[in-house]
This record gives C-alpha cells, sequence and structure tokens, in this order.
C-alpha cells in the first residue's frame, strides 16, 4: 500500500466538465479525511473511501472534517485554490496522509469526489492533543492546487 500526493485524474476531467465550484461563498462543500499508512491513494483515487482511514478520534469523525475554501484566484498565468488550516482536537491520530474530497455531488460526479491526494512524507502523530493539516500560503506559487 502507497500514499502518492496527486491531484486525481477523475477530478481533471471533473473539472472540465463543470462539476465542481471552488467559489468561497455558494460553492461546493470541501473535506478532508485523514489515511493511515496502510491506505492506497494515489492519481487514480476516485472517491472518498472509509478504507485506511484512521480511527475516530476527540473531533475528529468518520469522513473527516469541511475545509474552509479561501476562494479562487488568479496572478498572470496561474490559477490556484486553498484552504484554510484544519485542526481535530482531543483526538489520538497517527496519519499518513489525507484525501480532499468534494462532499456535493451531481449526477454526473462520483459521490464524495476525489479532488487530491496528500502525502506527509512520513506518519504524523497527535496524543490527546490537537491533529493540524497546514496548508500553504495561498498564492500562485505555492497554493495547495495550482493551474498554470
Amino acid at each position: 500500500m502507497a500514499i502518492t500526493q496527486a491531484v486525481c485524474d477523475s477530478f481533471k476531467k471533473e473539472l472540465l466538465e463543470g462539476e465542481h465550484d471552488f467559489r468561497s461563498s455558494g460553492g461546493d462543500l470541501f473535506k478532508l479525511a485523514l489515511y493511515t499508512s496502510s491506505a492506497s491513494l494515489s492519481n487514480t483515487t476516485t472517491a472518498y473511501t472509509t478504507s485506511q482511514e484512521v480511527s475516530a478520534s476527540g473531533t475528529y469523525a468518520a469522513g473527516g472534517g469541511n475545509l474552509t475554501n479561501t476562494g479562487a484566484a488568479k496572478t498572470n498565468n496561474t490559477s490556484f485554490i486553498d484552504f484554510g488550516d484544519i485542526s481535530f482536537t482531543s483526538a489520538t491520530i497517527t496519519a499518513r496522509g489525507a484525501l480532499i474530497y468534494n462532499a456535493n455531488t451531481t449526477a454526473t460526479t462520483n459521490t464524495n469526489a476525489a479532488v487530491m491526494v496528500l502525502d506527509f512524507g512520513s506518519d504524523k502523530t497527535s496524543t490527546a492533543g490537537t491533529f493540524t493539516v497546514q496548508f500553504p500560503t495561498n498564492n500562485a506559487s505555492s497554493a495547495i492546487l495550482r493551474l498554470t
């Protein structure tokens, strides 16, 4: 099993078909779910799965947490989107990676359609504490999702 950081292939197609709305007000609900090192997530992931998701603990529940969309922006030749940092409190968690997915669905989109896989590079742990996923600066060179 492996977690490979990537933008999901199905998301790229769905994006071209207009299936994802990244407006910060009135757009789709994007979520982040955490996974153990036993998970198999990559560019071929199409939807949220409970397989090898970390166990519920503290404020972390199955399906993960809601992301705060900072809104789409553009600078010169790059369009980008990012999310606010997300924290799960009072949590005992060991996670190797995460899946960002769209919790809104349409007739043509996968249910809980995958957007991208995050690989933390190694297991990250919290013990009865706060587990935080920190997103990069929301700009054309650092945002979590960039199109050039």
